[in-house]
């Protein structure tokens, strides 16, 4: 059964980074068939996949040429590993509503049988701090069943979880999506692994994955690649392969709903850790 996942995390944290190199390595070192589709009005959460390549987008493709042309053929593309790629888009800027546009692209792929059933995982990579509207599609209408929020040890990514937190909890018991734990896209912050431990431990959830801060992220990007791609051997990309080893072999018992924490208590766990001297 295909396990479908939605991406959350605030913004420049690094979730299309992290979700393209997960799946990179999902393909790479375990043969597994993935799908990501980017619910970022930017549009660039396949970039890397298909080597530097923009994609044509679902809601373009509805605007200039009508539903009638929203073929997979026009707005699917295949990248790196197999990995099959689609992009939701955005409305014309100033006009329309972004997150209305991952729902009209979500059902659209549906009718067009785009989430074939010999996919292992469908990856949503969301836009939004929080998940209000639109951006709540994936998980408000059990799109996705597990939800991955990509922080690291800084205040407003911190923030930014719990309030992810707080409005899937809405959620929950209606859909049945569940929080599968925290990626830490590390920012090398002083006691980040130790505060990203505690946190997780507080939302009742776990951190699934310390991602180290490596310079050769940087250098893929450069070179339209994911890490996996531009170097299988590194340091870097053995984290990420062991991060979609865990991703692989999370069980229904490790996921759970989160309880998300007060202002006053968040607040209080990173004066502890001296974020807010």
């Amino acid at each position: 059964m295909t396990r479908k996942i939605a991406i959350y995390g605030k913004g420049g944290i690094g979730k299309s980074t992290t979700t393209q190199n997960t799946a990179a390595a999902l393909s790479h070192f375990y043969g597994q068939k993935v799908m990501i589709h980017g619910c970022d009005p930017k549009a660039d959460a396949t970039r890397l996949i298909l080597g530097g390549k923009m994609q044509v987008t679902v809601l373009d493709t509805l605007r200039e040429h009508g539903e009638s042309a929203v073929t997979l053929d026009r707005v699917c593309q295949t990248g790196f590993g197999g990995i099959r790629c689609v992009e939701s888009g955005g409305p014309e800027p100033g006009v329309g509503c972004a997150g209305r546009g991952v729902i009209t692209a979500i059902n659209l792929m549906e009718e067009l049988g785009g989430y074939t059933p010999e996919l292992d995982m469908i990856f949503f990579d969301v836009l939004g701090d929080v998940v209000c509207g639109g951006f709540a599609m994936p998980v408000r209408e059990g799109k996705a069943q597990e939800i991955y929020i990509v922080a690291s040890g800084e205040m407003m990514a911190l923030y930014a979880a719990n309030n992810i937190s707080r409005g899937m909890v809405k959620y929950a018991e209606q859909s049945g999506v569940r929080m599968g734990g925290i990626i830490c896209n590390s920012r090398n912050v002083d006691g980040e692994r130790e505060l990203l431990e505690e946190f997780c431990a507080r939302l009742g959830t776990r951190l699934l994955m310390f991602i180290p801060r490596d310079n050769i992220v940087q250098k893929a990007e450069f070179n339209r690649q994911t890490v996996t791609e531009f170097d299988p051997a590194s340091t870097q990309a053995g984290a990420y392969k062991e991060l979609a080893k865990r991703l692989m072999e999370t069980t229904a018992d490790e996921l759970a709903i989160p309880q998300p924490m007060s202002m006053d208590e968040l607040e209080n766990l990173v004066v502890k850790y001296g974020l807010l001297d």
